[in-house]
């Protein structure tokens, strides 16, 4: 997968990664924050981006991550080294502390890829990219910031809220920053799974999921949320129709 240039999706609000998988820097005047952490192999597009803004690494200073699946962990250790802090829910923390390689053994997927490689081949193309991108290999982490629940990150840019919606990992959390309208679900809630060839909202497949049914009856969290004007997801296009329109579509289409 060739990886895309950097967008700015909303404003100071800038999309990296590539076209598997999404992670996100917010500008503000306190600093910097970055939505998960995307893959080892985005560090030169994250340090370009930096520098065409005229900042560096240490000017990030928290990543706010949504799960602990390695797609979206890969430079956390790095930007932890660089300074920032690293927030996670605590049962996604084990991933962290004990490595990529470990995220089956703390959030077991409910179905083998097996079936779905048999229905599309083609959806292969993302786990080769991610060993590629080096998610497999990257760093543990120690010393993660953590949580239990819902929570107003008050002393952080923006003073975004962790909103607990477990299911696709059992520490599945979205982020809401109010004073933006903005939403980030992470893989709470895609706009694109490779694995069925679905796009718009919806769940991730079972094979990537651990606790669909969970998965399910947390997009009610997204219809207690303040009014969101954009949508960020962990894969797939922004989606501006709303939190609430997100998660009714999410349900229509179900457990794959």
């Amino acid at each position: 997968m060739s990886r895309p240039a950097t967008t700015q999706v909303a404003p100071g609000v800038h999309r990296l990664g590539d076209h598997g998988v999404n992670f996100y820097l917010i500008e503000d005047p306190d600093g910097l924050v970055l939505i998960d952490a995307g893959l080892p192999s985005h560090r030169e597009q994250l340090g370009a981006l930096l520098a065409d803004l005229g900042r560096t690494l240490a000017d990030i200073r928290a990543v706010l991550l949504t799960h602990g699946h390695p797609d979206h962990t890969g430079l956390a250790r790095t930007l932890q080294q660089a300074g920032a802090d690293i927030w996670i829910h605590q049962r996604d923390a084990g991933i962290l502390r004990d490595g990529p390689r470990s995220a089956n053994r703390h959030a077991k997927p409910e179905r083998s890829m097996l079936p779905y490689l048999l229905r599309r081949p083609s959806a292969l193309a993302l786990p080769l990219q991610l060993a590629r991108s080096g998610a497999f290999t990257a760093p543990a982490v120690r010393d993660a910031r953590v949580f239990d629940a819902d929570l107003v990150l008050k002393d952080l840019p923006g003073a975004p809220q962790a909103v607990v919606m477990a299911g696709h990992t059992p520490g599945s959390t979205a982020y809401v920053f109010a004073d933006r309208e903005l939403l980030f679900t992470g893989d709470a809630l895609v706009t694109a799974d490779a694995f069925s060839g679905h796009n718009g909202p919806a769940l991730v497949c079972r094979c990537f999921t651990h606790d669909s049914g969970g998965a399910l009856a947390a997009l009610d969290r997204l219809d207690e949320l303040p009014p969101v004007g954009v949508l960020l997801p962990g894969h797939g296009e922004p989606f501006t129709g709303g939190a609430g329109a997100a998660a009714r579509l999410a349900r229509e289409y179900g457990v794959r």
